[in-house]
């Protein structure tokens, strides 16, 4: 009963507030960029937008985090809490996707991943005031997730590929290392399947990204959508449905995506540089 409290009261902070007045909700500009404050250096557009700030503040929980859970001096809660992330990270994370001899190197940046997405996701399911809008002068709550926009998950996968291939050469030779992409078959059909190969390495980059940008959006998408039909249709009565339907999803967001997305990110991306590492593998 506490959780399903908690839930609507959440939702009721994560509305929309300027469509009471307007009697209508597009839950697709939820996700618009803005630019908060200008910054821009040559061509390279260095902006704050709600995503920068979404991240800065990602980044700050996820040391906090960290600090809180990883540096306690004796046994209870925190300490508990903290050993099973470890585990998960080095057990199912590390272990089973890097080589041996790559687990001391790599498992920081893994561990670190799956952790910042981890928070990141989470406080996607926040109701924070800073959807940049306001109602009457007061800034409105609402609920988005950094890895809704696809420029944020497509620059945590492109550090996965760069580290992939650069681990891939460093322990392999370049020669040895791209000639491990190309399987053994004979030479006729290589003209074929040499550019399938590479294209296969780059799809990596696509699906890492694609991924985790989807699954979250498709989430915030379908709770803004049940709670914007209250407005659309202009009916509060509708609340008795569309709001346990959105709880339902809500809870299964932050139950079950928001961990699965983390641990499959940066699970993969173990796997990615330990196949990279030992290409035999």
């Amino acid at each position: 009963m506490r959780t399903r409290l908690l839930a609507v009261a959440l939702f009721a902070l994560a509305l929309p507030q300027a469509a009471f007045a307007r009697g209508e909700f597009d839950p697709s500009k939820e996700f618009e960029q803005h630019t908060w404050l200008s910054i821009h250096l040559g061509g390279l557009d260095l902006s704050i937008t709600k995503a920068v700030v979404y991240l800065f503040i990602g980044a700050g929980l996820t040391i906090l985090l960290g600090l809180t859970l990883m540096r306690v001096k004796g046994p209870g809660r925190r300490q508990a809490a903290g050993e099973m992330i470890y585990e998960i990270a080095q057990q199912q994370v590390a272990e089973q996707g890097l080589p041996h001899k790559a687990i001391g190197r790599w498992f920081p940046y893994v561990a670190t991943l799956m952790l910042f997405i981890w928070t990141v996701n989470m406080l996607g399911f926040i109701p924070l005031p800073l959807t940049g809008e306001t109602w009457h002068g007061v800034p409105t709550w609402g609920i988005y997730a950094a890895t809704s926009s696809i420029s944020v998950t497509l620059a945590l996968a492109l550090l996965t590929f760069v580290f992939t291939h650069y681990e891939g050469i460093k322990w392999n030779g370049a020669v040895k290392y791209f000639k491990s992409w190309i399987p053994d078959v004979p030479p006729a059909i290589l003209p074929l399947i040499i550019p399938l190969e590479i294209l296969g390495q780059f799809m990596r980059l696509i699906s890492l990204s694609i991924r985790l940008f989807a699954n979250m959006l498709a989430g915030h998408m379908l709770i803004l959508t049940f709670i914007g039909l209250m407005f659309v249709l202009e009916n509060v009565f509708l609340a008795v449905i569309l709001v346990p339907a959105a709880t339902a999803f809500y809870l299964f967001e932050v139950v079950i995506v928001v961990s699965i997305q983390a641990f499959i990110f940066a699970a993969l991306s173990a796997i990615y540089i330990g196949s990279a590492i030992e290409p035999e593998h």
